[in-house]
C-alpha cells in the first residue's frame, strides 16, 4: 500500500516537474528566510547588550532635567558640583566610582594638523566607570587633579587624526588656546550603541577643563559605578534622596534630576530586539 502511494506521487511530480520545482523552492526560501531574521536578530541583540556594556557595567548615569515643581516655570535645572560626587561616593555603600564629568566641544591643533571633537574634564574614576583601559602612558596624578594641570589621555581616533597613528605620548596639543601634553593613550572601543566614535575622546582633569577652557564650574553627569553584589535599586533611592537634600528640594518639588540605568536601558533594547525578530520570523 504504501509503495504504491509512493509510486503516485512520484508520478503525479513528473507530470508536474515545473510546479513541484517552484513548490520545493517556496519553502527552501521559507525557511532560509526565517533562519536569516533569526540569526540576525539574535546577532544584533548580542551587538546592543555589548555596545550598552562598554558604557560602563552596573553604571547609573545622573543628569540634570526639568524642573517642574510649584512656581518653578519649567525653568532648566542647576548643574551640579563636583562635591557632589566625592559625598555620594563617602555616603552611599555599595558603589566603586563615582566621576564628575564636564565636556566642551573644541578644535583640537597639533602638528599642522586640527579636528574639531568633544573634551571631558573628569577624575581617574572616570576610567573604571566607562570601562576605560590604557594602551600606554598612565593616568593623572593626584597633583595634577588638585592643580588642574594642562595634561590628557586621548582615544585612538585622535592619535589617528593628529599623529598620524605615532606615538602620542609626551606631545603637545593644543586644546583651544591651551597647549595640553598628552600623558596617555586609550585602548580603542570602537563604535557605541548610538553610532558614535568612542575613540573621539580627550580626558583631561576636570579642574583643568573648568578653569582653562570653559571658564565656569559646571558638572553636567555624574557617572555612579555600582558594586554587582549591591542592590541597584536601593543605591537608585539613596542617590535620589542625598541628590534631592543636596540640591535643596522641598517634598512637593519634582526631581529636578534625571538616573538612567544603563542595565535596565540595555535590557529594553534588547526585550524590543527580540520582539521585532519574532515578528519578522512571523511574516517571514
Amino acid at each position: 500500500m504504501l509503495w504504491n502511494t509512493l509510486i503516485l506521487a512520484l508520478r503525479s511530480i513528473r507530470r508536474n516537474l515545473l510546479r513541484s520545482f517552484l513548490t520545493v523552492l517556496g519553502i527552501v526560501i521559507g525557511v532560509s528566510a526565517v533562519i536569516t531574521m533569526v540569526t540576525l536578530g539574535s546577532g544584533a541583540t548580542q551587538a546592543v547588550q555589548n555596545q550598552i556594556s562598554s558604557l560602563g557595567t552596573n553604571l547609573l548615569m545622573i543628569r540634570p532635567g526639568q524642573r517642574m515643581g510649584p512656581g518653578s516655570g519649567g525653568s532648566t535645572a542647576p548643574s551640579f558640583k563636583d562635591t557632589d560626587a566625592d559625598l555620594i561616593a563617602t555616603q552611599i555603600s555599595g558603589i566603586t566610582a563615582v566621576a564628575p564629568e564636564a565636556r566642551s566641544s573644541v578644535t583640537l591643533v597639533a602638528g599642522g594638523q586640527n579636528w574639531s571633537s568633544s573634551v571631558v574634564g573628569s577624575t581617574n574614576a572616570w576610567l573604571e566607570t566607562g570601562n576605560w583601559e590604557l594602551a600606554a602612558g598612565r593616568t593623572f596624578t593626584d597633583a595634577e587633579l588638585r592643580a588642574g594641570a594642562a595634561v590628557c589621555i586621548i582615544g585612538t581616533t585622535i592619535q589617528r587624526q593628529l599623529y598620524g597613528g605615532g606615538d602620542p605620548i609626551g606631545q603637545q596639543l593644543r586644546v583651544k588656546q591651551m597647549p595640553c601634553q598628552v600623558i596617555g593613550l586609550f585602548k580603542s572601543k570602537g563604535q557605541g550603541s548610538f553610532g558614535n566614535d568612542q575613540d573621539e575622546v580627550v580626558l583631561m582633569p576636570l579642574k583643568t577643563l573648568q578653569r582653562r577652557v570653559t571658564g565656569n564650574t559646571n558638572v553636567n553627569t555624574l557617572l555612579v559605578s555600582v558594586d554587582p553584589a549591591s542592590d541597584t535599586n536601593r543605591i537608585k533611592s539613596a542617590l535620589t534622596q542625598l541628590l534631592r537634600e543636596l540640591r535643596k528640594l522641598s517634598s512637593s518639588d519634582d526631581d529636578n534630576f534625571n538616573v538612567l540605568d544603563t542595565k535596565q536601558l540595555a535590557d529594553t533594547l534588547s526585550g524590543t530586539t527580540k520582539v521585532m525578530t519574532m515578528l519578522l520570523g512571523a511574516v517571514a
